[in-house]
């Protein structure tokens, strides 16, 4: 006979064995719940369990380089390829059968980065890692900017350095000759310095909805403004290889090419893949660039006689057949004057050897812009007035003459002030054709492009010629920092401060 104390253990174990399975399981929920909620309390402070942290260690920043074509090193494919952080080569998916996931097994290579996606991954075991660790290097594949970043850009003069210790000053870093890719290195380097065009590629939304060429363009300029590169400089294949493709192989890496016609043809796409039309500011880089002109034009026996051949032409406005046009443009042509066939006597030194070149100002040259300088073309006497100006002016020096068999350079030295270059003194004084203008119609120098050297002669071209047309003709570009009044020479990787009076055109 059991006692009532007794009874009632019997009852409350009776109780536990029929309630235990539901307990069981809801105890099984509660810990998995209090699971779920440690992994989301985990996450939102970007504390991951030890396991994810695995092989992270291994991760090696030097072998590391985004600037090439992102494409699998093994089936050349573009889809879907992932970078191994341990060596640095890229490879496609990470299935099962896929190129990065015998590559972690055959190499021991185990953290790989999707290049599109900037998610991390480890395998052979194929789970996702989150890293804070791992951002640095994310921001290296796509940086990045912030308006009150890009604000500051021409007002921070502060160094950085790579992952080997060396100085840069962002913006100003050296691009990779991958071959006769100079003249696309320095209009590369102009457009970077030019703000509404740097800013606008800098800030673009959705770049993965842009064009190709826009896409690689705004890739590498965010790159150079990096303030946390792995390296003191830049490879611009990717964008190369766009131009080369876009451009039908217009533009290509064989032979040097013409650094004026690269920029009319690069702004002119930019131009259109932004959206712009024939409308006047209808994209930033008519917004920057996009001036007008006023040209007149009538033919050569029309105009009033001269008594002599050298006097100068003079248009007769009775006639009708002069023709007025207004004309936008992106750029100004200049010329210069004739090259000289023989040195003069003064400019000879006491050995007999020439000590000086042909010079000119740069405000004569634009005088052919001044409304009254008749010049004949083509059996037409033509003349341009100014009517209005752009934010940001390109002038160009037409130094080369082009023939069937060969290019010949003028050496004339063009002088000019590197700030308050005065071109309001060009538009009309007639208050019927002048435009609204700015009350500035001064301008500083922003960039200064230079051919160094002698032009390829295209006769003596041969594919063992190569080097020693190379070390003859080489592009250049002096480039101005507003932070700190500097200026920068770039030529390809080398990049120096240099004194202003060095700027020459």
């Amino acid at each position: 006979m059991s006692t009532p104390k007794r009874r009632l253990l019997e009852e409350a174990n009776q109780q536990t064995t029929l309630a235990s399975p539901a307990k069981i399981r809801r105890a099984e929920i509660g810990t998995q719940s209090r699971a779920l909620a440690s992994e989301e309390s985990s996450a939102g402070e970007y504390e991951e369990p030890e396991i994810e942290g695995m092989y992270l260690d291994t991760v090696n920043r030097a072998n590391l380089d985004f600037d090439f074509e992102q494409i699998c090193s093994v089936s050349l494919s573009t889809n879907n390829v992932y970078s191994c952080l341990v060596c640095g080569k890229y490879y496609q998916g990470r299935g099962k059968q896929s190129h990065a996931y015998f590559h972690s097994i055959n190499e021991d290579h185990h953290v790989f980065i999707n290049l599109h996606t900037l998610k991390v991954y480890v395998l052979p075991d194929n789970y996702e890692v989150r890293d804070r660790s791992l951002n640095d290097i994310k921001a290296v594949i796509r940086p990045e900017f912030s308006p009150a970043q890009v604000r500051s850009l021409d007002r921070s003069c502060e160094q950085s350095r790579d992952l080997n210790g060396r100085r840069y000053l962002p913006g100003f870093v050296g691009l990779n000759k991958i071959k006769c890719n100079d003249y696309i290195n320095v209009v590369v380097q102009a457009l970077a310095h030019v703000p509404p065009i740097r800013d606008t590629l800098l800030l673009l939304p959705d770049i993965e909805k842009q064009t190709p060429l826009v896409q690689r363009l705004a890739g590498l300029l965010r790159r150079m403004w990096h303030p946390k590169l792995f390296k003191a400089h830049i490879s611009p294949h990717e964008l190369v290889q766009e131009i080369l493709t876009r451009s039908k192989r217009r533009f290509g890496l064989d032979l040097p090419g013409d650094a004026f016609d690269l920029l009319t043809w690069l702004l002119n796409a930019l131009h259109i893949d932004l959206g712009g039309s024939k409308k006047r500011n209808s994209s930033i880089v008519y917004r920057a660039f996009q001036g007008e002109i006023l040209a007149t034009t009538q033919p050569i026996e029309d105009t009033k006689s001269r008594k002599h051949q050298q006097d100068p032409i003079e248009m007769d406005a009775h006639k009708s057949s002069v023709k007025v046009l207004k004309m936008p443009f992106l750029t100004l042509s200049l010329d210069l004057p004739p090259k000289p066939l023989f040195a003069d006597d003064d400019n000879d030194d006491e050995n007999g050897k020439r000590s000086a070149i042909p010079q000119v100002a740069l405000v004569s040259l634009l005088q052919r812009y001044n409304g009254s300088t008749i010049s004949e073309w083509r059996g037409e006497a033509k003349k341009y007035q100014l009517t209005k100006l752009p934010k940001y002016i390109i002038c160009h020096v037409k130094r080369f003459s082009k023939s069937e068999f060969s290019v010949e350079k003028n050496p004339t030295v063009v002088n000019f002030p590197i700030r308050n270059v005065p071109f309001g003194e060009l538009l009309p004084k007639s208050p019927d054709l002048a435009s609204e203008q700015d009350s500035n119609t001064t301008y500083n120098l922003i960039s200064n492009i230079c051919h160094d050297g002698q032009p390829e002669q295209r006769q003596n071209t041969s594919a063992t010629s190569d080097e020693g047309i190379l070390a003859e003709s080489h592009y250049l570009i002096y480039v101005h920092h507003k932070a700190n009044d500097k200026w920068y020479k770039i030529r390809d990787l080398q990049v120096e401060h240099i004194m202003p009076q060095m700027i020459f055109l």
